[in-house]
C-alpha cells in the first residue's frame, strides 16, 4: 500500500499547474512580483520532494541512509544512549515540545483569537483552516503510508501514530512557517522581515532533528515532514493572498476594530 501512496502522490505533484489551476487564479499569478512567483515555484519543490522521498521510502531505497544516520546519534557501546549530556537530550525533548499537538493548537488558537479582536475574522478563518488542513493532511498520509516506527533503539518519548510522514515537523512546518509569512507581511524592512521568517524555520528545524534525536523517526520521516509543511505552508499563504488581493481576506496593515466593530482609532 506504500508503493502505491507514494507512486500516487508523484503522479499528483508532477500534473501541469496549468491544469490544476483556475483561470482566474492563473491569471493573477501572471501579474504578480517575483517574490510571488518563487514562493509559487518552492511550494512546487517542496511538494516534488515529498512525492520523490515518498516513493524512495516506498520501495525501501532509503533504510540505509535512515539507519546510518539514526545510530549516527547514538553511542557505539549503546544504542539506547544518545550522544550528549543528559542536558542535551532533555532539551531535544523541550525541543520536540514545540511542535506537539498541544503547543501547536495552542498557538494557533491565540494567534486566531488575536485576528478576530482586531477585526481580520475571514484572516483568522483562513489560518484555522490552513492549520486544521495541514493536520488532516499530515494523519491521512501516515494512514495511507503506514510505516513503522524505528526499532533500532529505544524511543525518547511515547508515541502512538505511524511514522511517515513526520507530524511534528509537518505541522511545525505549517504553523511557524504560516506565522512566520503573516508576520513578516506585517513589516516594511527586509532584515524584520528576513528575521521573522528565520526564526519560524529555525524552529521548524529543530523540532524535526529533535525527533530523529530522541529516535521516534527516520530521518526521511522528518525530511518528508518538511518538505510536506513548507509546500503546503506557501500554498496556503498564497491563497490569503490571492484572497486579500480580491478584498476577501482582510489585509495585514486594515484599520483595528474596537469591541463595536467600528474602526478604532490609530
Amino acid at each position: 500500500m506504500a508503493s502505491a501512496w507514494s507512486k500516487a502522490a508523484g503522479d499528483a505533484v508532477r500534473v501541469s499547474a496549468a491544469r490544476l489551476l483556475p483561470g482566474g487564479v492563473r491569471g493573477w499569478i501572471a501579474r504578480q512580483e517575483l517574490g510571488v512567483l518563487a514562493a509559487l515555484l518552492a511550494a512546487a519543490a517542496g511538494l516534488f520532494a515529498f512525492a520523490e522521498l515518498a516513493d524512495a521510502v516506498g520501495e525501501g531505497e532509503t533504510r540505509a541512509f535512515d539507519e546510518f544516520l539514526l545510530l549516527s546519534l547514538r553511542s557505539a557501546a549503546d544504542p539506547s544512549d544518545p550522544l550528549g549530556p543528559r542536558w542535551l537530550e532533555e532539551t531535544m525533548r523541550d525541543f520536540t515540545a514545540l511542535g506537539g499537538t498541544g503547543v501547536l493548537t495552542a498557538t494557533t488558537l491565540a494567534v486566531v483569537g488575536f485576528l478576530v479582536l482586531t477585526g481580520k475574522r475571514h484572516a483568522a478563518a483562513t489560518v484555522a483552516v490552513s492549520v486544521v488542513g495541514g493536520l488532516l493532511l499530515s494523519q491521512a498520509l501516515k494512514w495511507g503510508f503506514a510505516r513503522p516506527r524505528p526499532d533500532l533503539v529505544p524511543h525518547g518519548q511515547y508515541v502512538y501514530t505511524r511514522s511517515f510522514p513526520s507530524g511534528h515537523a509537518m505541522l511545525s512546518a505549517v504553523v511557524y512557517l504560516t506565522l512566520g509569512a503573516l508576520l513578516a507581511r506585517t513589516q516594511p524592512r527586509r532584515r524584520v522581515k528576513l528575521y521573522f521568517l528565520l526564526v519560524a524555520a529555525a524552529l521548524t528545524v529543530l523540532v524535526g532533528v529533535s525527533r530523529v534525536y530522541l529516535g521516534v523517526h527516520w530521518p526521511t520521516d522528518v525530511l518528508a515532514g518538511w518538505t510536506g509543511g513548507a509546500g503546503w505552508a506557501l500554498l496556503c499563504w498564497l491563497a490569503m493572498l490571492w484572497l486579500q488581493r480580491r478584498g476577501r481576506v482582510e489585509p495585514e496593515d486594515a484599520p483595528v476594530e474596537d469591541g463595536g466593530g467600528a474602526p478604532g482609532r490609530t
